[in-house]
């Protein structure tokens, strides 16, 4: 007798009938899908260089970035004190809001409701957090006081302001107040400190001491991965590529050469040959996001002296030519695709992402490197979180015979601390500033920007090594909380209550289907199941 994978087709599974789970790649290669894409419908593939193309080692890069800025801040006038902080990779994570203000770092949901507060590193708690923030909320649209910290690089950036309210917070020379500290007749504002810490950051990218550290020490600092002309080289082959980084031409051909050069013994999969030669569009300098609204002037470089020629260019695309500024509408013009017809993909949920999507309509592919250890604590602790679920199952037979009428008050403190405490535990298995994603069962600001902007999102672009040309990314159905949590089966007239007992009477006839909104006549959706 054979075994249960030796049966003859009689006893197999019919089409869509097996089960899904043994049908998914592994979770590190999928790709994961906010909203349906097509593949086959993409005719053009766009890139974003720093930390999408380029992959920057993690901690050593921000490491690197760290001390930097740490050294510019001393160069100003910061205490020397300040340089013995190191970077402590496992403290910030993207998404954070600093309060210029107080000078906390607030994690928070996208309607702006607190989920985390800190201090420097003390974590606040009740009483503290009401004493600066009586609602437990934030007003996001204050933009002079409330800053999102989304990028990859803003993580060396909240790591310092940490820092910096950790020293002068228990440094004795100085007073503190609520909005800053006090230092004889002078006073530095949580607001300075912001400016100072922003001024730095823009010194340490536009100056180009991190650039050229990081290129003194490629195989320190960036990631190599042979595989990349291969993908790459298998996307020419099914549509348009094209480059789009805010990085200057010496620094990006730099980057890209060292990416795409395997003649030290790395193994390829693709012969040697220029990196220029994989894109048909090559843009430096296009200073997102303004380069998705207005755009700038767009000139031509001479990849010889890295220099701009004169004058903005009005001619044809050019083979293996690299240009700089200009908008998105001129990667359109140039490439003669359509919004819809692009699909790029970046590490910038403002930058890259939202702003692709709302002013130009492109498909999104949101690179999101975190997503490996997210996977990670998500599949190892999945005790915690089913002892969150069993702990809403315990409340829900508490109250289960409980109506209006009824004076019953169960206690439910002991369920409620133990709620707090797994899910506090549940966030230090991310990190010390928990999940980039969520609080427990919340989801954090930067999940809600991630599933309305990002049509596809994953831990790096080269996921798609794992997919056909031909696939049809389909995006799982998206359940608000009364479906999700009422059955399928058919509501029983007599508990639906008298009030709604006549509208189901006459909307509930028999046999009566509700027909798609984003269907056409002959009830067929359209090919990537969006309309």
């Amino acid at each position: 007798m054979g075994s249960e994978g030796e049966r003859g087709p009689a006893t197999a599974p019919g089409p869509g009938q097996g089960d899904p789970r043994a049908l998914r790649r592994d979770c590190q290669h999928r790709i994961f899908v906010n909203r349906s894409l097509a593949l086959e419908k993409i005719k053009c593939f766009g890139f974003d260089m720093d930390y999408t193309l380029a992959m920057y080692k993690s901690p050593d890069y921000e490491e690197l970035a760290f001390t930097l800025l740490l050294e510019h801040l001393v160069s100003i006038g910061y205490p020397h004190e300040i340089l013995a902080y190191k970077y402590d990779p496992t403290f910030p994570t993207r998404g954070l809001v600093f309060d210029a203000l107080y000078g906390n770092l607030l994690k928070v949901d996208s309607h702006g409701n607190l989920l985390v507060c800190a201090h420097g590193f003390r974590f606040l708690k009740g009483a503290e957090i009401l004493h600066y923030y009586p609602n437990k909320f934030i007003q996001r649209d204050d933009m002079k006081r409330f800053h999102i910290l989304n990028t990859l690089f803003n993580l060396t950036e909240a790591h310092l302001y940490a820092c910096l309210v950790d020293f002068f917070t228990n440094c004795s020379r100085y007073v503190n107040c609520d909005t800053g500290y006090k230092y004889g007749n002078l006073f530095m504002s949580f607001r300075s400190m912001f400016q100072d810490v922003r001024e730095a950051m823009d010194h340490v990218h536009l100056s180009g001491c991190l650039k050229e550290k990081t290129l003194e020490n490629l195989e320190k600092y960036v990631v190599k991965d042979p595989r990349v002309p291969l993908l790459l080289s298998r996307m020419k082959e099914v549509g348009k590529v094209f480059l789009a980084t805010n990085s200057d031409y010496n620094y990006t051909d730099a980057i890209m050469s060292y990416l795409f050069d395997f003649s030290d013994g790395d193994k390829a999969e693709t012969p040697q040959r220029p990196w220029r030669s994989y894109f048909d569009l090559i843009v430096v300098d296009t200073r997102k996001p303004l380069f998705f609204a207005e755009g700038t002037v767009l000139r031509q470089v001479n990849t010889d002296t890295g220099k701009l020629r004169i004058g903005t260019y009005t001619g044809p695309l050019q083979h293996c030519a690299v240009y700089s500024g200009g908008s998105s509408d001129m990667v359109c013009d140039l490439l003669g695709v359509k919004g819809k017809d692009i699909l790029y993909m970046g590490d910038h949920i403002f930058g890259d992402i939202l702003k692709s999507k709302k002013r130009q309509g492109w498909r999104t592919f949101l690179v999101v490197p975190e997503l490996a250890r997210e996977l990670q604590v998500w599949t190892e602790k999945s005790e915690l979180f089913e002892e969150l679920r069993s702990l809403d199952l315990f409340l829900a037979e508490l109250y289960q015979h409980l109506d209006s009428g009824s004076s019953e008050r169960p206690d439910i403190s002991s369920i409620k601390r133990r709620i707090q405490k797994v899910t506090h535990e549940m966030d230090m298995c991310y990190g010390k500033m928990g999940s980039l994603f969520r609080c427990g069962s919340r989801q954090t600001l930067f999940a809600n920007q991630l599933m309305r902007y990002a049509d596809l999102y994953a831990a790096s672009f080269m996921n798609f090594l794992y997919y056909p040309f031909s696939y049809l990314f389909r995006a799982p159905p998206v359940l608000m909380a009364h479906e999700s949590t009422v059955e399928h089966s058919r509501l029983d007239m007599g508990e639906a209550g008298t009030a709604l007992a006549p509208w189901l009477a006459q909307h509930s006839l028999p046999g009566q289907q509700v027909a798609g909104a984003a269907q056409d006549s002959s009830g067929e959706e359209d090919d990537d199941g969006e309309a």
